[in-house]
């Protein structure tokens, strides 16, 4: 996998690496894997520019989002529903019908996992999964622990993420769900190719842990480290864990190109 660290802004690196993949696409549809969070939302700002400026239409385009909360409806203002409908979906080009995101209001969410899965591979699976990371190195919703072969399932919110999310739901954890259902590390890791984002200190040690630590599902982020294609951008704030020799690599790199991005691979 690579690891690149970039000063430039994380989401229009982002949206111009999926404009690249979606013109050089040899199949159509063209199967996007989708996050929500803060750490996209210039990501898909940029896209929605592109679309606005006839650089990219998404008419050809299917999308999976990772994750929902479980018992949010889909006009509720914190649900990832309304989240891409106000990001994305309601200001692109992209046909209803290819637009896939887990129903938290199923009357049975198990079968509705079940069949997310069943609808990716319908699709011809997932080209390009796109995903950010947590601070304890969770992917969507699958926290530490989770097994890397993992499908789409209902998940219990850690304390740790819910009291992270409280700030979307007026700081009270007790409005946060306490589950919620999520694409699996092995349904993440299934796809063609992954590009998953984090920016920032908090970000750091999970960074970290990926660059420079073993593979292990108390850090599911590592499992990136065992995709053929995988690809984590990040800032120069979410480096500052790493260990001195790695620091090191990095100076060197900028020394010698200072205004290219810095390239490791694993």
């Amino acid at each position: 996998m690579k690891l690149i660290i970039t000063k430039h802004n994380l989401g229009l690196w982002a949206a111009s690496y999926i404009q690249t993949r979606w013109q050089n696409a040899q199949k159509k549809p063209f199967v996007l894997g989708l996050p929500t969070g803060g750490t996209v939302v210039d990501m898909y700002a940029a896209l929605c520019a592109l679309v606005r400026h006839g650089k990219m239409s998404f008419q050809d385009i299917v999308t999976f989002n990772m994750d929902e909360y479980a018992g949010l409806p889909p006009t509720h203002e914190q649900s990832y529903h309304y989240y891409m409908q106000h990001h994305l979906f309601g200001q692109v080009d992209i046909l209803p019908q290819n637009v896939h995101i887990l129903n938290g209001m199923a009357a049975d969410l198990h079968r509705e996992c079940q069949q997310y899965e069943n609808a990716m591979a319908q699709a011809g699976g997932v080209d390009l999964f796109l995903g950010g990371v947590g601070r304890n190195g969770h992917l969507a919703f699958n926290e530490p622990g989770s097994p890397f072969d993992s499908r789409t399932r209902v998940m219990e919110l850690t304390p740790s993420t819910r009291r992270a999310n409280s700030r979307f739901f007026d700081g009270d954890i007790q409005k946060v769900p306490t589950h919620a259902l999520t694409v699996g590390i092995g349904t993440v890791l299934a796809a063609k190719e992954l590009l998953f984002l984090a920016s920032g200190e908090s970000k750091a040690e999970a960074v970290a842990r990926l660059a420079q630590g073993e593979i292990t599902p108390q850090w599911p982020i590592t499992a990136l480290k065992t995709h053929p294609r995988a690809t984590l951008l990040v800032d120069p704030a979410a480096t500052v864990a790493f260990d001195p020799g790695l620091q090191q690599r990095l100076r060197a790199q900028q020394e010698q190109h200072p205004q290219a991005d810095c390239i490791l691979e694993f």
